[in-house]
């Protein structure tokens, strides 16, 4: 059965359906204008054939654009962004992700962000609304089947042991070494936000053998990160006498490493590349004898956003630039009695550089500049003063001031009247919001965690 994910982009238009009963999307067609995306097309693959779906949007001047996807070639659509103007409603640009390739940005990199992606699926149909325009953009998902490898180690010992790769990916992993095998294994699975546990092996034992056992584990901070490969030994041991596990090393999407006993005998590589491991199966007696594993698709989740309320004055009108992967560059405009326009300056995920708009009302002056040194550096706090000044009936922002992980900036304005610090521990700020009028009245913040 299809997943359903709700279109997303801006309001307005007509709803339309391409509908779900297809294998995949193998053409794309878009079309996009000085007012944003004038009209996009799918051509979908059913049955081996292509079907060519209608046109949603007007056709008008512009150059139309196309992606196509292989899908003899096992390539498939897994993921779409793109920018939408809150004003008119219309998505502005777009792009599409498959599993080879991305393509370039269609339209103008500018307004609110949204994106359309599912762990572990692939797109195979799409719905939305249009009218002369494009407004909004939803999709349709079904799961991408897992592969399974052969097992490395002992083939005909213990009794087989399989989790299946009908899970979304993996927790936690604990080993129980004894100083010679791979005694005892438990792996914590998600499956749509819930753990499931297996267990297997065998990890009683008495005397100096008991006290040799040591537990090792590594813990994956799904949905963020996953394992990328399993290495490991297996030779034939005693007192079992028969082939076991002798070392199991577990590598992470984030580069972290657990490794557990020592390399002996015959090496493995359990790895797929551009795949995480999933599940495990194998053999299993009093040690483990073998190991397999599931791979499938995985494109770590980035990390969570935050949106920090916004401080100062309660005049002006709302904007919010979204948040993106990092902050490039500020720009400040400052008048007689504060702050009177900003602007920032990003890079979203694919590394093109987004310009926000301009908030509040410039002056002859111009702005002043603060750019970071980006990806080394990123701002973790914004300072700033608001006050009731002359000209405005609420308050506005007087001075704003950027701290980095690096450095301090200088302040931008007149420190005076109410002081406040946007800021979260252990996150950095991604994007900015607020109110403005003619000057600046209020300031906020988007935030993620940081994970160099």
């Amino acid at each position: 059965m299809a997943l359903l994910v709700k279109a997303k982009g801006g309001n307005g238009g007509n709803e339309w359906d391409d509908g779900f009963d297809y294998e995949g999307v193998t053409k794309i067609h878009v079309r996009a204008g000085s007012d944003g995306i004038q009209y996009i097309k799918f051509d979908y693959v059913k049955a081996g054939k292509t079907i060519s779906g209608p046109i949603h949007g007007v056709s008008g001047l512009g150059m139309t654009q196309t992606l196509e996807i292989n899908h003899l070639q096992k390539e498939y659509l897994v993921s779409v962004e793109g920018y939408y103007d809150k004003t008119t409603g219309v998505i502005q640009s777009i792009q599409f992700k498959t599993n080879q390739q991305t393509s370039d940005l269609m339209g103008f990199n500018k307004g609110t962000k949204f994106s359309l992606g599912s762990m572990r699926r692939k797109i195979i149909g799409f719905h939305g609304f249009s009218d002369k325009n494009v407004h909004s953009l939803g999709a349709y998902f079904i799961r991408i089947p897992t592969t399974k490898s052969a097992m490395e180690g002992g083939q005909t010992t213990g009794r087989s042991y399989d989790h299946g790769g009908d899970y979304d990916g993996i927790r936690k992993v604990y080993v129980t070494h004894d100083g010679t095998s791979i005694r005892d294994m438990r792996v914590d699975y998600d499956k749509g936000g819930q753990v499931e546990c297996y267990e297997y092996g065998d990890k009683i034992g008495s005397g100096d053998e008991y006290l040799r056992m040591k537990l090792s584990t590594i813990t994956v901070n799904y949905p963020y990160e996953c394992i990328t490969s399993v290495e490991g030994s297996y030779a034939n041991t005693q007192p079992y006498g028969c082939i076991v596990l002798r070392s199991l090393t577990f590598k992470t999407s984030n580069g972290r490493t657990l490794v557990v006993g020592t390399v002996t005998g015959t090496k493995f590589s359990l790895q797929s590349q551009g795949n995480a491991i999933v599940g495990f199966h194998g053999r299993v007696g009093s040690c483990v004898d073998s190991i397999g594993a599931y791979y499938a698709p995985f494109t770590p989740s980035p990390p969570p956003t935050e949106k920090l309320e916004g401080q100062g004055g309660a005049g002006g009108e709302s904007w919010d630039d979204g948040a993106f992967q990092n902050v490039k560059k500020v720009y400040i405009g400052q008048g007689e009695y504060g702050i009177v326009s900003v602007k920032f300056e990003y890079e979203n995920d694919t590394g093109e550089v987004v310009v926000g708009g301009e908030h509040g009302k410039t002056t002859l002056l111009g702005y002043e500049e603060f750019k970071v040194d980006y990806p080394s550096e990123y701002i973790t706090s914004v300072e700033a003063c608001h006050d009731k000044v002359m000209g405005a009936e609420t308050g506005v922002i007087t001075m704003v001031r950027f701290k980095t992980n690096k450095r301090t900036s200088p302040p931008f304005g007149l420190e005076g009247g109410v002081n406040f610090v946007l800021k979260k521990e252990g996150h950095k700020i991604t994007g900015f919001h607020g109110k403005s009028s003619t000057m600046l009245h209020q300031i906020g913040v988007h935030v993620v965690p940081i994970t160099e």
